[in-house]
């Protein structure tokens, strides 16, 4: 079994290869300090298992795991945390496996032994249980590789069919998420202009009326202008008018 350690820290890296190394059926294939290396090594390395730190900067184990259960064949997943972490409770009732720091050998075979890959389902409610541990970044699946765009970046999203429109200012992508669950979720960053857009309220430079009386919104670093529906423009108006945006 490959087996990728992902921890922040390069002390607890070295101390879980080395009991990993004394395991028979386990081959430490790479390491990872971050989230989104993480993402890089899964890609390249395709292990079967990853040992994933929950508590890191940037991109955090569990939305590490989100964006890594969009793939085809994701591996399975052990955390490890520390002793008295609030997630505990989260991971017993979605029945996770986790390992807790100090990692120990006899531990360590147990949770090797019950691994297995988790469903986004699970995967949701560990985030939606994690006060403060929204996702950084929306993740697409493009050409069966992970693909990931910063929250920061993002201009606007809109409803393409089944899929989501992900448009920043150098690019757009297609997730496949519902735009409500994204209103829903990120309610604090992106507004809604009409029943298939949500734009970016730090990117809002203003409002456009044409001849015939119809608005559109103004965006910072994209060209094109999107339609306000005349139900949301009190809305959109009070939100520029109270410096919201």
């Amino acid at each position: 079994m490959k087996c990728l350690v992902v921890d922040d820290e390069p002390l607890a890296r070295q101390r879980l290869v080395r009991l990993l190394e004394t395991t028979p059926q386990c081959e430490v294939c790479g390491e990872a300090g971050d989230g989104q290396q993480t993402l890089q090594e899964v890609q390249q390395l395709q292990p079967d298992l990853v040992l994933l730190d929950i508590r890191m900067p940037g991109m955090d184990g569990l939305e590490a795991a989100r964006h890594l259960a969009c793939l085809d064949k994701p591996p399975a997943i052990v955390f490890t945390t520390a002793y008295g972490d609030h997630a505990l409770e989260a991971f017993e009732t979605q029945a996770v496996d986790y390992l807790l720091k100090p990692i120990h050998p006899e531990r360590l075979l147990q949770a090797l032994e019950k691994a297995r890959r988790l469903t986004r389902a699970q995967l949701q409610e560990l985030q939606d249980a994690e006060a403060g541990t929204g996702r950084t970044h929306l993740c697409a699946r493009v050409r069966g590789n992970l693909e990931l765009v910063s929250l920061a970046e993002v201009v606007y999203l809109q409803a393409d069919h089944k899929y989501v429109t992900v448009r920043s200012r150098e690019r757009q992508i297609l997730i496949e998420e519902s735009l409500k669950s994204l209103e829903q979720e990120f309610a604090d960053l992106f507004i809604r202009i009409h029943r298939n857009a949500l734009v970016a309220v730090a990117a809002i430079r203003g409002l456009e009326k044409d001849a015939d009386g119809h608005c559109s919104v103004v965006l910072e670093g994209v060209e094109e202008r999107l339609e306000v529906s005349r139900r949301l423009l009190p809305e959109v108006r009070r939100r520029i008018r109270n410096g919201v945006v």
